[in-house]
């Protein structure tokens, strides 16, 4: 049981009830029995104090009756939280016949000031104040005067009326903090279950960015192998090299993300492997061609280290990508890389291939890269566009901010 739990009893009905305010006839808890009973002995106090009075100067019959009255009045009480107008009207009236039941008239009134709306209220306030001034009147107390009388249960009605509303008004604060409090709640669950989501994004879209270009090696050469078993011995060598050289690097890849995923970056030291940057392009160029591609690398950008680590690092990942579709989509076909740009004017990378020499059998998952390039051109504060040539080919263009 949590401490929330052992503490219900400390709270009213409405605040432990599913519906809050709102709900139907809540069960009561310790401390509305605990409120219940010290209402009824109050009021049953105030009763006693003014029939003592009313013996003084009436006859038996009548403290008779008021005894009677007095008692029906205090164990309607009872009855408050589930008919709170109904049972404050009819006291009101009775309290201005019999005196004795006034007291069980304040209880009342208060409990209409703390549960209804303010037009609910002033009805039954009224009706109190009504009947405030003509017990002065229906019977009279010679001890004092109509006017005292008349002052000081005008005065007891409304003091009490606004303690209700008081207590009212309070309630409806900490209900609304409470709701606060759990919207809020809600809120960092969904702010979490966000951040999880694209985290997860994240690392799919790097794991494809890592991991497809070295599978497409993989795949290549593979079906090469199978589709050319009568290959020289020296093409079947390179192609088994390339294979191995490729699942190497794609384990270690693998390693690295993996690392991340179990350890945060700052306590794996970011990777035992650097981050590709626009100075690495060359390299995936040289790997592309050792893999038997045809790439044409034409470089405007004399000094590749000033780029910006995460504008290189951007652009890296989405020549991989196009080197990766034009060897998935137009396999043997020549793939030129154009890079160029300067501080200020941004920085634009293009791959574009020709069409295939023959068909191409359908790639699963195809267009998944291009959308978390796009993705990651865009949080790069930059764009991406890529679609068809007029001559059948295929053209992959990116443009990044390069601050100066």
């Amino acid at each position: 049981m949590t401490r929330t739990d052992r503490q219900r009893w400390l709270l009213p009905s409405h605040l432990v009830a599913p519906g809050g305010a709102r709900a139907a006839r809540p069960r009561r808890t310790v401390r509305d029995w605990v409120v219940d009973t010290l209402v009824f002995l109050l009021a049953a106090f105030f009763g006693l104090v003014a029939l003592d009075t009313s013996a003084r100067y009436h006859s038996d019959p009548v403290n008779l009756m008021d005894q009677i009255a007095g008692a029906l009045a205090c164990c309607a009480l009872w009855l408050r939280r589930r008919w709170p107008v109904g049972l404050a009207a009819v006291l009101a009236v009775a309290g201005a016949l019999v005196p004795v039941a006034a007291g069980a008239m304040l209880a009342s009134l208060f409990s209409v000031a703390v549960r209804r709306p303010f037009r609910d209220v002033a009805w039954i306030v009224g009706l109190a104040l009504a009947g405030a001034v003509a017990t002065v009147f229906v019977r009279p107390d010679p001890e004092t005067g109509a006017a005292l009388g008349i002052v000081l249960g005008v005065a007891l009605t409304l003091l009490v009326t606004a303690w209700g509303m008081l207590v009212r008004a309070r309630r409806q604060l900490v209900e609304a903090l409470r709701e606060r409090a759990e919207r809020a709640e809600s809120e960092a669950e969904l702010r979490a279950a966000q951040a999880q989501r694209l985290a997860r994004e994240a690392i799919a879209r790097e794991m494809h960015d890592v991991l497809a270009h070295r599978l497409t090696l993989l795949s290549v050469h593979a079906g090469a192998l199978e589709f050319r078993p009568d290959a020289p011995p020296e093409q079947i060598a390179r192609a088994a090299g390339v294979i191995r050289d490729s699942a190497h690097d794609a384990l270690q890849d693998l390693r690295e993300i993996i690392g991340v995923l179990r350890a945060p970056e700052e306590e794996n030291g970011g990777g035992d492997r650097p981050q590709p940057t626009l100075a690495t392009l060359g390299a995936l160029v040289d790997e592309s061609r050792a893999a038997g591609m045809r790439v044409v690398l034409e470089s405007a950008v004399d000094d590749p280290g000033s780029v910006p680590a995460a504008t290189g690092r951007t652009v890296y990942r989405i020549a991989q990508e196009g080197l990766t579709n034009a060897r998935k989509h137009a396999p043997g076909a020549e793939v030129t890389v154009v890079l160029g740009g300067r501080p200020g004017d941004g920085l634009t990378v293009e791959v574009r291939n020709p069409a295939p020499g023959g068909p191409v059998p359908h790639v699963p998952g195809s267009g998944q890269g291009l959308i978390g390039l796009s993705e990651r051109a865009a949080l790069a504060g930059g764009r991406l566009d890529h679609g068809p040539t007029p001559g059948g080919g295929f053209a992959l263009t990116a443009w990044l901010p390069w601050p100066a």
